[in-house]
């Protein structure tokens, strides 16, 4: 795989680290403190540094970000199951019965998305893993023969050609909900819904709810979420028809006689800043006592093709009323395995959970691998209504392997 490098910024050159050691696969890059050591210029020409780390604050604070873990990324490809040999990433995630419960998006040799699923008792170490997908929306090969659409490359995305993509699922009393794009290869993606009974879920029986397409004809539809429980006496979605994030508010979620979402509520995308071009939701969102805490994915107009991960604040009442947005990134793509890949500079989060009052964001690295990203729930969401500066982590170089 061509390694994947990041330009260091100028803005930055002023504060680079005397000295940046090398770090292995999955490991976080070690950065040792300023010191003026006569072989420190030697080693920072050596380590090439892709970003200079900024000054962290001291470990009495909170400090505002989601800290990437050492053992990135969390699940990989498994070349001995074709259908995920390629690639595993924008995972869906619930918290039940102790385990966090993973739905990946995974790719093979035939270019189909199909759904795959692990859970973990600590969110970080997933020691169940099944070998055949648990959702499938469309397996049907691409007829090459066929004339293309005029626009059929701009259509596919993420290296397939077909199938479900990134889901996004949610618990709603004793069942779970699962919005995903769907793609039969020729005609524009559109967002669908489909659900499955929660002990069904978790004794791993996929008796999946037929599949309906929610989404309006002939629009590109995407990044489907829905709230975990009814606000105001209505289910509300979100889901993104470029550039921005629509709301609609629903009385039921059956999407009968045709029935299609609406924008009823919008949140924009804002200029001159990191969620410039276009914005999307990313995890469903968690309810706390500040409001409801949204992960989101954002796309900046001056890198089209860079995913990065902010959060907002919305009004427990009115979600459409944002409390609170970063105004930068909470997290970036910068370490390799968010590099080196299907795609590089992507961070694309599908899920979030707490686990004992520390958030968990899932994320895809590079369209290749699934990722996890921690903080301290309650710090974090203090130093979101605090309007601080997220603190985002850098690295050195990309490693070797």
């Amino acid at each position: 795989m061509p390694k994947k490098n990041i330009k260091t910024k100028k803005s930055l050159k002023k504060n680079l680290p005397k000295k940046i050691s090398k770090s292995g696969v999955g490991k976080k890059s070690s950065i040792k403190k300023k010191k003026v050591v006569s072989k420190s210029k030697k080693t920072l020409k050596k380590s090439k540094p892709v970003l200079k780390p900024k000054k962290l604050l001291k470990k009495s604070k909170p400090v505002f970000e989601l800290k990437k873990h050492p053992e990135n990324p969390i699940i990989r490809p498994k070349k001995e199951n074709e259908w995920e040999s390629y690639q595993t990433f924008n995972p869906a995630a619930i918290f039940e019965n102790g385990r966090v419960h993973i739905l990946y998006r995974a790719l093979g040799s035939d270019g189909v998305s199909r759904l795959g699923y692990a859970s973990s008792a600590d969110g970080i170490h997933f020691d169940e893993r099944l070998n055949e997908p648990v959702f499938v929306h469309y397996t049907k090969p691409l007829d090459v023969s066929l004339q293309k659409p005029k626009d059929f490359f701009a259509y596919a995305s993420g290296g397939s050609w077909a199938g479900c993509e990134d889901p996004r699922i949610t618990r709603i009393d004793d069942r779970v909900y699962m919005l995903f794009v769907a793609f039969d290869g020729w005609n524009i993606p559109r967002l669908a819904i489909t659900s499955i009974k929660l002990e069904d879920f978790l004794n791993k029986k996929w008796k999946w709810a037929g599949s309906k397409i929610i989404s309006p004809e002939g629009i590109i539809d995407k990044s489907g979420v829905v709230f975990p429980e009814k606000i105001n006496g209505k289910y509300v979605i979100m889901h993104r028809i470029f550039p921005n994030i629509q709301i609609d508010y629903l009385d039921n979620l059956d999407f009968n006689d045709g029935k299609h979402l609406e924008e009823k509520d919008i949140i924009k995308i804002r200029k001159n800043k990191w969620d410039s071009r276009k914005i999307g939701a990313g995890a469903p969102p968690i309810k706390t006592k500040y409001g409801w805490l949204l992960i989101y994915y954002g796309v900046d107009d001056k890198r089209a093709s860079q995913y990065k991960i902010g959060a907002m604040l919305l009004d427990l009442k009115n979600p459409a009323k944002v409390l609170k947005r970063t105004d930068k990134p909470i997290l970036e793509p910068v370490e390799w395995y968010e590099n080196e890949g299907h795609k590089s500079g992507i961070a694309y989060p599908c899920g979030a959970v707490v686990i004992k009052d520390n958030l968990f964001v899932f994320y895809g690295g590079a369209d290749t691998v699934v990722c996890v990203a921690t903080a301290k729930l309650d710090d974090f969401m203090k130093e979101l209504i605090s309007d601080k500066e997220p603190k985002l982590e850098k690295i050195s170089e990309t490693p070797k392997k």
